[in-house]
This record gives C-alpha cells, structure tokens and sequence, in this order.
C-alpha cells in the first residue's frame, strides 16, 4: 500500500501525539483500558492468536492480550508512544506503522484491534480497509471509539463549556467528525465497507476518576491533541472562563468516593468471510 501525502490534520495528529504522550498516559490510560477486556473478547483472542494492535499508544491492548496467550505485534504512528509501550512491556514487539499502510503481509493476523485510534486517522476508512487485508479469513477486527455526548459526559462539559465562553469554529485542519463511529448504524457500515460482515456494536460503561475537578480541564488540554487545539485557540480570557465552567461541571459528579465520570465506548467489531 503506497503512502499518500501528509494532509495537515495528520500532521496535527501526529506532532501532538510526539509531545502529548506522558499527558494522555497520566490522564486517560486509566479511562482507555476500561474497554481492552470487552474488545478482546468480541475478538474472541485467545491462546495463540495472532493479533495486530493498531494505534496501539502505549501497548495496553497488546499487553492484556500477551497475558491470554496471545501473540501480540503493536503499531503505532508516533515514535514516542512506541517507545513507551516498548518501555512499559519490553517482552512484546512495538513497531512504529502506518495504519492506512500497514507494511505487513495479506491474511498475516487473526485479530485486528483499535482501541480509540479510529479517531486520530485521516482516513479511518483506509485503515479498516488496511485491517480487513492483513486478516486471516474468519479473523475479526474490533475498534472502540467514544460514544457521543451526552452520554461522554466528559465532552459535553467542555463542549458546552467552549460554546457559552468561546468560540467552536475556530480555524483548526479539517479532519473526519470526531463522533462519526459513535453511531451503531455508520460503525457497522464502515466495518462492512471494508470487507467484513455480521458487524456488531455494543456500548461499552467506563468511568473516569479524578481527584479534584481542575484535572478536567488538565487532562484535555495537555492529553488530547484535537481538543486541546480548539481549547487552545480560544483566546487567554475566554480560555479562563471555559476552564472555570469545566471544573463547575466536573464538580457536579463529586461523590463519596471522588469525582467520576461517566465516558462509556462504542466498540464495534467484524469477522472478515472465509
């Protein structure tokens, strides 16, 4: 598969994953991996399959699926989330690849997994496809995305709280809807789409905790790369304002054992025939 040129969204993509990455694993590895045990069993991985873990970040997926047996190669666009997933589980192999060209044979994997990395392509549908050839037939390909607010209460607090206090269309490189693959019918489409058939979607309940409502707003701005674009495009006093109504909303889902709140997963999952 031959690469295309860099669009301006990949580029944002990828240069805020290179400096993002201690940020996103402080803040959101304790929310993503709430769904590796849910998407490894609609992967049906098991002892011996051999499994590709696509936009792997810090090698979560790879790793829960080594401890059942599995044989686990991670792929990531960004050096240095292959270079912490290398740190973090040495043992496995972590690769740096491109998800809409992968450099890996035809029917080379029984599982393809992308846990929240459907989000940060410039061509989703190039990398389903990309994950459908690398599948054995009868091998099946699963992604989580982030269901769309308001059930991410998560997103529509800071949402919410850019649309009263600052601005949502600010000039940032068009990229695909960030909530394309949180409905069940376009999630399944694209899995058919790519060759695949009997697709299934099912939400998937996670909760994310903090400590003080302040680390809401902490964790988009210096964790994530297409939010803390628009975030940081606000002008200062507007980006003081959107920071308070954040940590106001955050504060709303105190309870006795600390903030959580509620940010379930769409997981959406394949078979390719044969």
């Amino acid at each position: 598969m031959q690469k295309q040129p860099a669009s301006a969204f990949r580029e944002l993509e990828k240069s805020g994953w290179e400096s993002a990455v201690a940020d996103y694993d402080d803040a959101f590895t304790r929310l993503t991996t709430q769904s590796i045990a849910a998407l490894l069993d609609a992967l049906q991985v098991k002892a011996g399959t051999r499994l590709l873990d696509v936009a792997c970040g810090p090698g979560q997926v790879a790793a829960q699926a080594a401890q059942r047996g599995a044989q686990a190669l991670g792929l990531d666009f960004s050096a240095a989330m292959v270079a912490l997933a290398r740190r973090r589980h040495p043992q496995l192999r972590f690769d740096e690849g491109d998800a809409e060209a992968l450099a890996l044979p035809d029917a080379a994997f029984d599982a393809v997994a992308m846990n929240f990395g459907l989000l940060h392509l410039d061509r989703p549908e190039q990398a389903l496809a990309e994950a459908a050839r690398v599948l054995a037939p009868g091998g099946r390909c699963g992604f989580t995305v982030w269901a769309a607010p308001p059930q991410t209460e998560g997103f529509r607090i800071v949402l919410d709280a850019i649309e009263q206090h600052g601005r949502i269309d600010v000039p940032l490189p068009p990229g695909p809807p960030f909530f394309r693959y949180s409905d069940a019918a376009v999630a399944s489409e694209a899995l058919r789409a790519a060759g695949l058939v009997e697709p299934g979607v099912v939400i998937v309940p996670q909760l994310w905790r903090f400590n003080r409502p302040e680390e809401l707003f902490e964790a988009m701005l210096h964790g994530t790369v297409r939010t803390a674009a628009l975030l940081r495009a606000q002008t200062a006093p507007a980006l003081s304002r959107i920071r308070a109504a954040i940590s106001v909303g955050a504060a709303a889902f105190t309870g006795s054992d600390g903030i959580g709140i509620p940010m379930p997963s769409v997981l959406a999952v394949a078979r390719k025939p044969g």
